[in-house]
């Protein structure tokens, strides 16, 4: 589990990304988390938009995702999903 800290660190990080992908009328397809799955094992941090002609909530998507890729979510704003997963090879650095 990530600590206050380390939550505020990923969110600052991610303020400045656009998102990777967005999730719009089909939901969450297998599709979808497979390739989040991936950019996940490359970026470690990925940032995620729901469109407005997706009716699913927000927090509902990021809890499945996050469930299905083993990855943590760091932080879910109006329709954006912040997700990380340290890769295998850290890029990042988180605080202490």
């Amino acid at each position: 589990m990530m600590n206050n800290k380390q939550r505020a660190f990923l969110s600052s990080k991610a303020s400045q990304m656009n998102p990777l992908f967005n999730i719009g009328k089909a939901s969450l397809t297998p599709e979808i988390i497979t390739a989040v799955d991936e950019a996940l094992e490359k970026r470690e941090l990925i940032k995620i938009a729901v469109l407005k002609n997706c009716f699913d909530d927000p927090k509902e998507i990021a809890n499945v995702i996050a469930e299905r890729t083993h990855s943590e979510v760091v932080r879910v704003i109006g329709k954006k999903i912040v997700l990380y997963r340290a890769a295998k090879k850290p890029k990042l650095t988180l605080p202490q």
